[in-house]
């Protein structure tokens, strides 16, 4: 039996790279340790446990990945070291070799790590790598826990089932996989307990929900928006063709779902969509626009957009501009594609060099920066509930509307009587920071 006892007094440094779902983790992970006795580093001291959650989304992200293993190796010398995630997963052995890690954690092992730590740490151990092959990674390691403002977030879906021709998160995360929806909804239930006002709905394909259980995304959404004390909830991502018209419906209702959209376009380009094996079009995407403006017409809807990816000419990717500009949506994610070993997407011939994938990343930031602007000047002068964060330092508090504009709270407002609460406010002119409109209270 694993002997937990060996984390008491000890302290603990975590660093997260990539996405939402790898930040609930690791604040799970710390939470968990925490109960058994781990408290966070403070700024100054030395750890005794380093864990490392890592992304691959990129090859950016995996240089980052070692940037930050080898920097936390250096500040806490004498640290226990493990590194997890899907760089883990990808490239287990390259981790295995750097110097002062410890132990390596793969998918599957993930929803083990504080036992697999007591282990290592205890000298029962002797691997140092454990990592699944892909085809045998079955373990859903469950979350929700609280980001470092105000909501929470809660892993409802792991894995994923696409294959797109660019992307290696099936190989690193598994087939998708979820928790069953009772299970859930006790997760909301318990972190309503601990004061939560909003949950983010995290996973790597949350509208595949149901894979493992039978169950649909839509039937979890039914019974989130039932629990008592979550008065908002915001969907993080999903894919157009997963997104129903019957789930907008229902949004669009509901009790506590935000008029709040994040939608993956990549390509604007139908060529395009095709060489990266998206399982939708143009014309689908842009009915799911319209039928959410429809149904809310302050609706926020971030999209994101891949340039510079194998097959782009430059006929294709002024398709995609045209075809961004012509949507109703907020906001635009960019990110400039990325080469991945082992992916199909290296087998299509036409490569965009650096610099032109630096321009048109430019110009679709330009084009996000003016929906940005029209949306949020649209809304001066109205009236709308804001959830109160805690402020960073030296900086007034803000919040966000439901359908997340970000507002700039009054100096001087005092953090143990505001933060996470729900306050009405009158929004004006843009802050100073041109990031946020002041809000006034109401």
């Amino acid at each position: 039996m694993t002997d937990l006892a060996i984390f008491q007094g000890k302290k603990a440094a975590y660093y997260t790279l990539g996405c939402k779902l790898n930040f609930a983790e690791t604040s799970t992970f710390a939470e968990r340790l925490s109960q058994l006795g781990v408290r966070t580093v403070r700024k100054g001291e030395s750890a005794d446990i380093c864990i490392i959650n890592t992304c691959s989304v990129t090859e950016v992200a995996d240089h980052k990945c070692r940037q930050q293993i080898n920097k936390m190796v250096r500040n806490h010398p004498d640290a226990f070291v493990l590194v997890t995630g899907c760089y883990a997963q990808l490239s287990p052995n390259r981790v295995a070799e750097m110097k002062g890690v410890d132990l390596v954690l793969g998918a599957n092992e993930k929803a083990h790590l504080i036992e697999h730590l007591a282990e290592k740490m205890s000298g029962r151990m002797t691997e140092k790598v454990l990592c699944e092959k892909v085809k045998d990674i079955r373990s859903f390691a469950a979350s929700c826990s609280k980001g470092n403002r105000t909501r929470y977030f809660l892993k409802v879906q792991d894995g994923c089932n696409y294959f797109c021709t660019y992307c290696t998160i099936p190989y690193a995360r598994g087939n998708s996989r979820n928790a069953s929806i009772e299970s859930l909804v006790a997760q909301a239930e318990d972190a309503a307990r601990c004061g939560a006002k909003e949950i983010v709905i995290t996973g790597v394909n949350i509208g595949d929900f149901g894979q493992t259980t039978g169950e649909s995304f839509i039937d979890l959404v039914r019974a989130l928006d039932t629990v008592e004390g979550i008065k908002r909830y915001r969907i993080s991502s999903i894919e157009p063709n997963l997104l129903t018209d019957e789930l907008i419906d229902y949004c669009s209702t509901s009790r506590s779902f935000m008029p709040h959209f994040h939608i993956p376009l990549q390509s604007g380009s139908d060529e395009v969509l095709r060489l990266m094996h998206r399982r939708y079009d143009t014309e689908l995407f842009r009915h799911k626009i319209e039928y959410i403006k429809e149904k809310m017409p302050d609706a926020f809807i971030g999209v994101d957009v891949m340039v510079g990816c194998r097959g782009e000419t430059p006929e294709c990717f002024e398709e995609c501009y045209e075809f961004i500009e012509s949507l109703d949506v907020q906001q635009l994610h960019v990110f400039p594609y990325s080469e991945r070993p082992g992916t199909q997407a290296l087998n299509i011939p036409y490569i965009v060099s650096d610099n032109e994938k630096k321009e048109r990343s430019q110009r679709l930031l330009q084009l996000s920066d003016e929906k940005l602007h029209s949306f949020y000047s649209r809304h001066i002068g109205e009236e709308a509930e804001v959830l109160v964060e805690r402020a960073t330092r030296n900086k007034p508090m803000t919040g966000f509307t439901p359908n997340y504009i970000r507002v700039e709270m009054p100096d001087g407002l005092d953090y143990t009587e505001y933060d996470n609460k729900l306050v009405r406010v009158r929004l004006e002119e843009y802050n100073k920071d041109n990031n946020a409109l002041k809000g006034v209270l109401i």
